[in-house]
């Protein structure tokens, strides 16, 4: 037996056995450049908000109250003696860093210091749905559908954002993926979607040598059936294709970011790198899903240098530093990554070192255009009469505020009844607003944008090397999806009349 089977509930280990089985000179210089610009079209665009979403579940109900310890609270304290994270002022080694006063990271996730303070990573507390009935199967079905309590909804909100949304590229093949053995609810019923365990090996197994004629076969096959089995077959041919022109085995990562526990040829770390070289393809994928198992701890917790819970947030920390280090320093892309579970855990520490299933937990946000280097919560305290139903942290913060946000400012798609129906969010400011036209990140337009304006347009790399924390979709000045003359107007106008 595994120390993750050792750990988690029956309920949980029979949800993710089902799982598997169903898965199988200023204005002037650039004046100068209207006549010579090319037009670029930024499928991401900076200031039309078109990134691409990266979802990551952590499955098992993650203790928001070990990955963001709030230590000013005397109760964590006291209903964990053995379990919570020592406050920073501590001399034990497994000392909080503080984030603000309040919260602290454990020493397993420091790693995710850097893109905090960069102000690129946020994190949101006392966050989750309302339902109280600490069942993994429900829990994880109501957020990945978007809805509570409604057995009539069968597709998950990220396919419906898609299905609501024009695709970033014209005649799209692929626009999103699992990078699991099947779909689970957040994308099912999304368009051009599929599951792909390894998206180095995708394609018929066996002998290569007989591949070709095999595919041709299939494809005389398949070319003699009714719809949708023709169309289907079509494009996972042509999905193939696609992906094997990406040599994900020799992804070299920017910014010497080192992804966790490759040798092992799969997990996080490996789906986190193959991420982020599928996005850097651009071939037009706009979501990718991602899980995380592992995280249903009744036993053994073990959050300290050496344990269970550690090595489990270590992973997830460095992924995610990586990915940050890589994708979104690295190359400037605009990517959100949204990181979730289906709720936290109790307070109180139980008998066997671990945490029951409890209530509300911690959201993740990183991005380039998140209003990170936060702790966000509207903090309802861990007193007995402040616990939700006496022994849980207390939801004071709908998941869907966040993510519906997140929808409409960075993904561009106002159809919120729809991807999150009979729920009128509150948006909480998890996004920042677009400064386009800003290019050397001082927080002003002036003349002594030209210059790095200009370098963006026609020398990317030079400029990205130049301006790593910078993004150069900023560019886009008048927000039309494209760099252009017009852009040179705009950035003109804003230096001349500020």
């Amino acid at each position: 037996m595994s120390s993750h089977e050792c750990r988690g509930c029956n309920d949980y280990m029979q949800l993710s056995r089902r799982q598997f089985i169903q898965a199988a000179g200023g204005a002037a210089t650039i004046a100068g450049l209207s006549s010579v610009l090319p037009r670029v079209a930024f499928a991401q665009d900076f200031c039309s908000s078109r990134d691409v979403i990266l979802s990551i579940f952590l499955r098992g109900g993650a203790d928001g109250l070990t990955l963001c310890a709030p230590y000013l609270e005397p109760a964590y304290y006291t209903s964990r003696p053995s379990l919570a994270v020592p406050p920073p002022d501590s001399s034990d080694p497994n000392r909080a860093t503080d984030l603000d006063g309040f919260f602290g990271l454990p020493p397993a996730m420091t790693p995710l210091l850097s893109a905090y303070q960069a102000g690129h990573l946020l994190f949101v507390h006392a966050c989750g749905n309302d339902d109280a009935s600490r069942s993994h199967f429900d829990a994880m079905r109501f957020m990945e559908v978007g809805k509570v309590n409604d057995s009539t909804i069968f597709d998950g909100w990220l396919a419906r954002h898609l299905l609501t949304s024009p695709p970033f590229t014209v005649n799209s093949i692929l626009r999103a993926v699992q990078i699991d053995y099947g779909l689970h609810q957040t994308l099912q019923g999304g368009p051009l979607t599929i599951p792909v365990p390894n998206l180095a090996s995708f394609g018929l197994a066996g002998w290569s040598g007989t591949v070709p004629a095999r595919r041709e076969a299939l494809a005389d096959l398949y070319a003699a059936v009714g719809e949708p089995l023709r169309s289907a077959a079509a494009s996972t041919q042509a999905t193939m294709d696609l992906l094997h022109q990406i040599d994900f085995a020799n992804y070299a990562p920017a910014e010497g970011a080192i992804y966790p526990n490759l040798a092992q040829g799969f997990g996080f770390g490996y789906q986190m790198k193959s991420a982020a070289a599928l996005i850097k393809a651009d071939v037009g994928v706009e979501a990718i899903a991602i899980d995380l198992e592992g995280w249903d701890t009744h036993g053994n917790q073990q959050p300290f240098i050496g344990g269970y819970m550690h090595g489990l947030m270590n992973t997830l920390a460095q992924g995610l530093a990586a990915f940050h280090a890589d994708v979104l320093i690295g190359s400037g892309r605009n990517v959100t990554i949204v990181v979730m579970t289906e709720f936290g855990r109790r307070l109180d520490e139980n008998g066997s070192d671990g945490t029951d299933h409890g209530h509300g937990s911690t959201m993740m946000l990183m991005g380039r255009d998140i209003a990170g280097g936060r702790v966000l919560t509207q903090w309802p305290g861990l007193a007995p009469e402040q616990l939700f139903q006496g022994i849980d942290l207390a939801v004071t913060t709908d998941w869907r505020d966040i993510l519906a946000e997140v929808v409409v400012k960075r993904l561009g798609n106002n159809n919120l009844s729809v991807i999150f129906p009979d729920y009128v969010p509150t948006f909480r400011g998890v996004t920042t607003a677009c400064a386009s036209g800003d290019l050397n990140c001082d927080g002003q337009v002036n003349a002594a944008d030209a210059a790095p304006f200009a370098q963006a347009l026609l020398d990317p790399v030079a400029y990205q090397t130049a301006h790593p924390t910078c993004n150069r979709n900023g560019a886009d000045v008048n927000a039309d999806g494209f760099i252009d003359g017009r852009d040179v107007q705009a950035l003109t106008h804003k230096i001349i009349s500020p």
